[in-house]
């Protein structure tokens, strides 16, 4: 029923856009405030509180406040945008009750950007031209030339103020449409221009038109929109943001999560039309094995692979489960798309449903996301309302229905045959495989389950097409990835990048390098279950084939970054700590394997390790991840793993030498009194909570080793730095 869908979708579009016009923002200057967990943990209520007060006492119509979601720049929040008519937005970071003053009397009032606050010290738009270039491999390795380095030789020949214009780069615009065949794409703010050049006269002719007389060079624009251009117009500025390439987060930060009409006023539901419209599910399938789509949660199978075994199952009851069972530590992605993009992950569930013709889908979600739960039931209803979920979809004749079911925090859910048992009221544990759920799942019928950022990529395939996916990322995998980035980096936050960008990349170019500048040792990759990825091997591509060669895993998207001041062996503790607390106790390998190794672990952190440890150890890992009943089970040596091959001489450190360098486990830290140093001034002697330290007023104190329980309070109160950790 093609007309029925196509005429139901325009009737969609224009009301929401006559339900917008009501609302009267043309014209008119947005604040846009960001909520999300993180942002309403950080203050983000009460500074909307703030800005409504400010409107309200300045009596001034034209100043119109808005939600967001969250934009994933963590340690920012709260996130503020100001959008002026005629100029550049400009966000602001880490705003309070006093901050919205100021922004408020100078910006929104005075026209004038509240420099000292703007995000990451971001330019201010008034004073440059910026041009960023595509880096991704159809632009920077099929191209003929270097556009980039031609163009800034030309500025500079054209006698053009380096302040004037700023450079910088982009992960992917994604415009390639296929080969480049010698193209490059530049993306310019803040006259929101997308221009392809092929030639060094296009660079000249850019700089005598765009840059010298602030006119649009026509002939080179493209005027397809890449499909993340509102979040470069937004945030291109800021080298966190304009290094990525946003396709899953496309409307993170950007959309009101609980508006049905912005969401459509983006192009909301017009995948789903498109699928609907054809009548054919296969085609819906196809396209995403044009795509390579792989599970985004960890297990890497192709997405249409999954959909086209379901589709063709005799069994005419099928199912779809949207994973949203984070559990890994420092993992947020989910719960980030979840509650800032509600809509896009329920329009990639419906899409996913058409294809495999399910009658109903549920919605796996962690209880403890209180908001993601909210915004989703939200999405619900407004959809069922709308006729856009329920019965006879959009007018096409078929019927499908969500309904949300909670987590209880178990990590071992995160699995697919554990989720379908907790879903069915049953003890959440992993069933042997075969049969997948794609032939035999919940309640015995063909399910499919794929995680929420699998199913926020699949309107953007839809709507761009699987080809243009497939471009982005590598031979083996399409389209980008979304990583929590964490640890000791200098910009924390969800980071979404092509496959086959390289680590570097992500943690230097993008999180700003390590903290303090200290030298990076590894990088941990695919939360708990994932291994260590040593600093030498920082070029590698993210990808899954090269992550596994390496040791580690995709997962599900955890990053977190390891300085030298980290400690190989405790930070292996604190994983199968995790894994083994977290295990479902079904299999012996998992139950009693990850046990035992833990107890090595801690007798080797203790100053307590042998030898004879370190092989005991390698034997019950490979034992552990050959024999486990599930995926979970199989991949929690890993971090043991792959520290004991990367970085083997820091556990015969702590064996032969019972030391640890990075003065991380507390059994091998000693501390002592440097006798040239000690004044005598007995602070530390006061603060000891065991009184272990000795020593008369103005002479030289002494730690009595028998006695002291290493908690490091006299190093701490030490003023003179007389108390040394070795």
């Amino acid at each position: 029923m093609p007309n029925q869908v196509n005429e139901f979708y325009k009737a969609l579009t224009e009301r929401a856009a006559q339900t917008l016009a009501a609302r009267g923002d043309a014209g008119k200057i947005v604040i846009q405030v960001g909520s999300a967990t993180c942002e309403n943990a950080a203050g983000a209520v009460d500074v909307m509180d703030e800005f409504q007060k400010h409107i309200q006492s300045s009596g001034r119509e034209d100043i119109v406040i808005h939600r967001t979601g969250c934009t994933g720049r963590c340690s920012k929040e709260p996130i503020v945008g100001v959008s002026v008519p005629g100029k550049m937005p400009v966000k602001y970071e880490r705003v309070n009750r006093d901050v919205v003053h100021k922004i408020f009397t100078n910006h929104v009032q005075k026209g004038m950007p509240l420099a000292e606050q703007i995000l990451d010290g971001s330019i201010d738009p008034d004073q440059q031209i910026e041009f960023i270039f595509c880096e991704g491999k159809r632009c920077s390795v099929d191209a003929k030339i270097n556009f980039r380095e031609v163009f800034q030789r030309k500025l500079r020949e054209a006698g053009v103020p380096e302040e004037r214009v700023r450079i910088t780069s982009a992960s992917c615009f994604g415009a390639c449409q296929g080969k480049c065949s010698g193209h490059a794409h530049v993306l310019v703010r803040p006259f929101r221009a997308l221009y392809r050049v092929t030639s060094e006269s296009d660079l000249e002719e850019l700089i005598q038109k765009q840059v010298l007389k602030g006119e649009e060079v026509t002939a080179l624009k493209v005027t397809d929109k890449p499909i993340y251009q509102e979040f470069f117009d937004l945030y291109g500025d800021v080298s966190f943001f304009n290094r990525q390439s946003r396709v899953a987060m496309r409307n993170s930060g950007i959309l009101d999560p609980e508006s049905l009409d912005e969401y459509i006023k983006f192009g909301g539901f017009k995948a789903l039309a498109t699928s609907l419209s054809k009548g054919d599910p296969d085609w819906v399938i196809n396209e995403m094995l044009k795509a390579r789509l792989r599970g985004r949660g960890g297990g890497g199978f192709l997405t249409g692979k999954k959909w086209q075994i379901a589709s063709q199952q005799a069994e005419k009851t099928r199912y779809l489960i949207c994973n949203g069972d984070e559990g890994d530590p420092g993992a947020f992605m989910d719960r980030g798309m979840l509650e800032s993009d509600p809509f896009g992950v329920m329009e990639g569930m419906m899409i996913a449903a058409y294809a495999i013709q399910a009658c109903k889908g549920f919605y796996y979600i962690r209880a403890e996301y209180p908001l993601a739960i909210k915004r989703i039931q939200n999405a619900i209803d407004k959809c069922r309302e709308a006729g856009i979920l329920g019965e006879n979809v959009m007018g096409s004749g078929w019927s499908f229905d969500l309904e949300i079911r909670l987590g209880a925090g178990a990590f071992v859910c995160g699995e697919e045959t554990a989720l379908i048992r907790s879903i069915e009221g049953e003890r959440g544990q992993p069933k042997v495989r075969p049969p997948y759920p794609a032939v035999r799942g919940l309640w015995g019928k063909p399910t499919c389950i794929n995680n929420v950022e699998t199913l926020a990529n699949i309107p953007a395939i839809i709507n761009f097409g699987g080809d243009w996916f497939a471009s982005i990322g590598t031979e083996e995998s399409g389209g980008t990835k979304v990583f929590a980035l964490a640890g000791k980096v200098k910009h924390t936050g969800l980071v979404e990048v092509p496959l086959g960008t390289t680590l570097r990349k992500v943690v230097f170019d993008i999180g700003g390098g390590v903290q303090d500048d200290l030298d990076l040792k590894a990088i941990q990759t695919g939360g708990p279950a994932g291994g260590f990825i040593p600093a030498k091997w920082a070029d590698m591509e993210v990808d899954y084939g090269p992550l596994s060669k390496a040791g580690s895993i995709m997962g599900s998207g955890g990053m977190i970054v390891l300085s030298e001041e980290d400690c190989m062996v405790d930070i292996s503790k604190f994983y199968l700590a995790f894994t083994q607390e977290e295990s479902c106790g079904k299999c012996t390998p998992c139950r009693e394997g990850t046990t035992r190794m833990l107890e090595i672990l801690q007798k080797i952190t203790s100053g307590k390790g042998e030898m004879g440890d370190l092989d005991k150890l390698e034997r019950l890992a490979k034992l552990c991840q050959q024999t486990s009943l599930c995926g979970l089970g199989r991949a929690a040596p890993n971090p043991v793993l792959s520290s004991l091959k990367h970085f083997r001489e820091e556990y015969l450190e702590h064996i032969v030498d019972k030391r640890c360098k990075a003065k991380k486990c507390v059994a091998l830290i000693k501390y002592q009194i440097n006798a040239e140093t000690c004044i005598g001034c007995t602070v530390c002697a006061r603060n000891c909570p065991v009184e272990c330290i000795n020593g008369t007023r103005k002479e030289a104190h002494v730690i009595d080793q028998d006695r002291c329980v290493k908690c490091g309070q006299c190093f701490e109160v030490c003023r003179f730095d007389a108390v040394e950790r070795v």
